[in-house]
């Protein structure tokens, strides 16, 4: 029982076989989950009677109404509806759009294509963005360590979060690029970096972190070019799709305010934050406010202190990455992607600088998290997604006061892959 103790203390237990192996498990039984369900299909409607991509026929719908000049209507709940009833029958479920005009400059190229190869060509080209965007944060770690180069593409694909994405036909992949690739340029091309944060203004519910730690590390060049980036894009949305596209959007944020988060629409189990969990417990609307408030400014205050004096990159990303899901009340499980390029961040400070005690293992029970985390809310009410994001934001603090205090953590392990 001791030498299994050191083992998760230190996180010898996970080898490179094991990562290989676990992922390659994951990898088969996704491959099977996704090829029965699409041979149980009838046509673009899956065994449940949705839209093959569930969440990317919102998509599909919003992209070609905008492409016959009623974007504005994508926010008429009704008429939004319809165009998905025309496209996959009528007794097909409803899926909301809610997110900010400039998402139709993704939506409505796709719904140019016939909606399996839109759906087809979305997912492949934002999960390679996703794998290239890991790879490189990885990049140096990789050519240190021999093992993690031979391994690493295998946990990035198994990731229960990016299963999850590819079932919704979601933008998590799209996002969590985004974030990874702005974070590992942010140093040496900051304009680059701006313009990649600038681009997740189709998230807003991300942006409560990423200008404080932006202001508290001084990174001016990389605001300006955030703020030219989300008005260029905001300009380019008003020409392409009218400036009457703007005020509609304005409006549905009430009914997305209530009926996604206070009402929790798609399920609290789904959501992923302090919000959910505690409504999910039973609690009342304010006392879920008063909470997820709380747990917000702490986090915005965690990231704005770690910015401000540390010294480690590594840390620095994974502090704003998993911040920004903390701060965040409308954190879904396909969100929980993003959390992949903060493991790699981890990672690779672990493996520059010495893994403290269980972060290894931390690190492991964080990637298996959203395989687990629907499902155990669903039936148990326990936040399982949130308490992994609460551990692993725990982890990265410890590790960002001992690089403040210029003190080299105790390796667990100084190669590992």
């Amino acid at each position: 029982m001791a030498h299994f103790w050191l083992r998760l203390q230190t996180g010898t237990w996970l080898t490179a076989e094991r990562v290989r192996g676990y992922s390659l498990i994951l990898l088969g039984f996704y491959a099977l989950a996704i090829v029965i369900w699409i041979a149980s299909s009838h046509g673009l409607i899956d065994p449940n009677g949705k839209p093959l991509g569930t969440d990317f026929s919102s998509f599909y719908a919003a992209g070609s109404m905008a492409l016959e000049g009623h974007a504005a209507a994508v926010y008429d709940m009704a008429a939004h509806y319809a165009r998905q009833q025309q496209i996959f029958g009528a007794g097909v479920p409803y899926y909301a759009w809610f997110y900010p005009p400039l998402f139709l400059l993704v939506a409505a190229p796709l719904a140019l294509l016939p909606y399996p190869v839109a759906l087809a060509v979305w997912q492949i080209a934002t999960l390679a963005l996703y794998l290239g965007v890991i790879g490189a944060i990885l990049r140096s770690a990789r050519q240190s360590h021999p093992l993690l180069d031979r391994v690493w593409l295998f946990p990035a694909l198994a990731f229960p979060a990016g299963f999850i994405n590819l079932g919704h036909g979601q933008n998590g992949f799209l996002t969590a690029s985004l974030f990874g690739a702005a974070l590992l340029t942010l140093t040496t091309r900051p304009a680059v970096a701006g313009l990649l944060f600038g681009c997740l203004a189709y998230k807003p519910q991300f942006a409560l972190v990423i200008p404080v730690a932006l202001l508290a590390a001084g990174r001016w060049r990389t605001i300006a070019a955030a703020t030219v980036t989300v008005i260029v894009l905001a300009a380019v949305t008003s020409l392409a799709f009218g400036i009457d596209i703007w005020p509609a959007f304005i409006a549905s944020t009430e009914a997305s305010r209530r009926l996604l988060l206070e009402q929790g629409a798609v399920g609290f189990g789904k959501l992923q934050s302090v919000f959910a969990a505690v409504r999910m417990l039973g609690c009342g609307i304010t006392a879920a406010y008063i909470a997820q408030g709380a747990v917000s400014i702490a986090a915005i205050c965690s990231v704005a202190w770690i910015w401000r004096g540390a010294r480690d990159r590594d840390v620095m990303a994974a502090a704003l990455t998993i911040a920004a899901l903390l701060a965040s009340p409308h954190t879904l499980d396909y969100d929980l992607l993003i959390v992949a390029p903060a493991i790699a961040f981890m990672t690779c400070a672990g493996l520059a600088r010495g893994f403290r005690t269980f972060e290894i293992t931390m690190l492991a029970a964080v990637w298996v998290t959203p395989l687990l985390a629907r499902t155990v809310a669903e039936a148990t009410d326990l936040p399982l997604g949130l308490a992994a994001l609460m551990t692993f934001f725990v982890v990265i603090l410890q590790r960002a006061a001992t690089d403040r205090e210029g003190l080299i953590p105790a390796a667990s392990r100084t190669a590992h892959a």
